[in-house]
Formats: structure tokens, sequence, C-alpha cells
């Protein structure tokens, strides 16, 4: 039921996302499992927009998110559009969370957004990278373009094996896109 609810709901939001003037592009992926590394990502719209984004997509999208944020009744609705729960303080091995959830899915896109901050960060987190190398599954790159307010796949990022380099390529696809506040975006 709260399936149904939530898939109505982003139906509706997303016609509204169009009378604002955004595109996004209907094109998914065509696999079952992925990591999704959306950018830039300078503002807390990024994640209400691109949720009713991927709404659209009719995927089972996951997303990590600080455990704080879980307290009633954010949590239940956090939970209810695939949040998850996760404790960066404690020594738990998120990596192995992550992974347990590709393994327990048919189905899963794995969203993150690596600066880990909506604040310019040039020391981007590299978790995504070892998840995708871990469960098996290909990394692709999502945007969202304030300014043009288009969004979608760019595509598939193919990684070498060289962490620092690969995540300079998606940087440089990133930096295609403007977001919300450009300043705080990939440089």
């Amino acid at each position: 039921m709260a399936k149904y609810y939530i898939c109505s709901m982003g139906k509706i939001l997303f016609k509204i996302l169009k009378l604002f003037g955004w595109k996004i592009d209907s094109k998914t992926p065509d696999v079952k499992k992925c990591v999704v590394v959306m950018g830039p990502h300078t503002s807390n719209w990024d994640f209400i927009i691109g949720r009713i984004a991927f709404s659209q997509y009719g995927v089972n999208t996951k997303i990590l998110i600080k455990k704080e944020l879980f307290f009633f009744p954010l949590g239940f609705i956090l939970k209810a559009i695939g949040g998850i729960p996760v404790d960066r303080k404690k020594g738990t091995n998120i990596t192995d969370q992550a992974v347990q959830y590709f393994n327990d899915n048919d189905e899963m896109f794995m969203i993150f957004t690596p600066e880990g901050t909506r604040s310019y960060s040039p020391n981007w987190k590299k978790g995504f990278y070892y998840i995708a190398q871990k469960a098996q599954v290909p990394i692709y790159v999502g945007y969202m373009d304030y300014e043009k307010k288009i969004g979608g796949f760019y595509g598939e990022f193919k990684p070498t094996g060289d962490v620092k380099k690969d995540i300079e390529g998606i940087k440089d696809i990133l930096r295609n896109y403007k977001g919300r506040f450009p300043e705080n975006g990939v440089r």
C-alpha cells in the first residue's frame, strides 16, 4: 500500500517538476543493478528533484543516509523512499552493508553523491567505487543541471582500477553541469 501511494505521489510530483520547466531524460541504464554517481550535489533540493525523477524510472532505488536523520516522522518517509540508515561513527563496514543490499535484491540502483557535502569538496568519498567493485555492478553517472533544468543519465563509467584517475574522469563529466549553487559544484 505504501509503495503504491509513493508511486502515485511520484507521478504527481513529476508533473509539478515539469511545470517548473524541468526535463528529465527518460532513458535509463539497461541493467538490473548498478551504482549511480549523481552530481553536482550543491543543494538539499538535489535529493528532492532527484528522487522525483527516479520515481519515473520504475527502478528500486536505495540511498545511504546518515542514521541521525531517521527520527520520527522523517525516518519513516526516508525508509519508504529507499533510504538506508548508516552509522558513520561505528566501526561497521558500510561497503559490506551496501554489497549485502545488492546481494539481497534482484534489481537495485544505489545512488551516491560522492562529494559528501553540499559545499565545495575537492576530496570525494570513494565508497561508491569500492561498493561497485565488490558487488560486481557497473557505475553509471547521473546528472542534474539547474541552469538548463535537465537531468538524467550521462552513461556508464568504466573503471580502470586507478581510483584517483577514475574519480577525476567522473569529475570531468560532471563539470559540464551546473548545480543550484555552481560555486559549490565540481571544479
